[in-house]
């Protein structure tokens, strides 16, 4: 197991740095912006890019690129939502996603206001839509902004900083521990379990915040 993980860094780390934070940042634009998002796993790119961070400084450019690619693909979608709504939402692909999806967006943005545009970050479909919507509902893009910044840095953050560390730690813990390709992999499949449960959870949470909103009975 050591040999084997050793090698999937070895050939993370075999790219060239530029190229490798280029096509992450790349990739996170591509999720965040018109519905791409529901096809591109960026987050899945970032992470096998965390891998082969071997310095704080490649990962500090790691994290910062992933944030700007993040902001413009976010950006992409609020503008597109602005000038083109209603027209990719009644597209061949605005009816893939389903009515049902857009409805859930617009409702989720007119309760939650500014919030709603920081955790759709982390959920499912809606940070696909979220910037989309928002961009039809005529709010402002100043203000939009100032919601998914902190949003980005701290998803780059979980991402970059987990799975490098991660990375740095297998590096020195193999030459000393036959387990350190399973403690690796524990640690990697840990992070990708934890940021599923938590987006169910808030997504959960927010499903019912919605439906009690709905029920005249629960808002008695």
């Amino acid at each position: 197991m050591n040999d084997f993980v050793l090698w999937a860094i070895e050939i993370v780390q075999s790219v060239d740095p530029v190229v490798r934070t280029l096509l992450a940042g790349l990739a996170i634009m591509l999720e965040t912006s018109i519905l791409i998002g529901l096809l591109v796993p960026g987050d899945t790119v970032v992470l096998v890019a965390s891998l082969g961070v071997s310095s704080w400084v490649e990962g500090v450019l790691l994290a910062v690129t992933v944030i700007v690619g993040a902001l413009i693909g976010e950006s992409i979608g609020f503008w597109l939502g602005r000038w083109a709504g209603p027209h990719i939402r009644h597209s061949w692909l605005g009816r893939r996603i389903g009515e049902r999806h857009w409805v859930r967006s617009e409702l989720y943005l007119r309760r939650r206001g500014g919030i709603a545009i920081f955790l759709s970050r982390f959920l499912p479909v809606l940070h696909s839509l979220v910037p989309l919507t928002v961009g039809m509902s005529g709010f402002g893009y100043r203000r939009f902004l100032a919601w998914t910044l902190p949003a980005c840095v701290l998803w780059s953050g979980i991402y970059v900083g987990i799975a490098s560390a991660a990375a740095g730690g297998y590096k020195e813990l193999s030459q000393t521990a036959h387990y350190a390709g399973y403690l690796f992999v524990g640690i990697i499949l840990l992070l990708l379990a934890g940021v599923l449960v938590a987006k169910k959870i808030i997504a959960h949470r927010e499903e019912r915040h919605m439906a009690e909103s709905d029920d005249p009975a629960a808002q008695a």
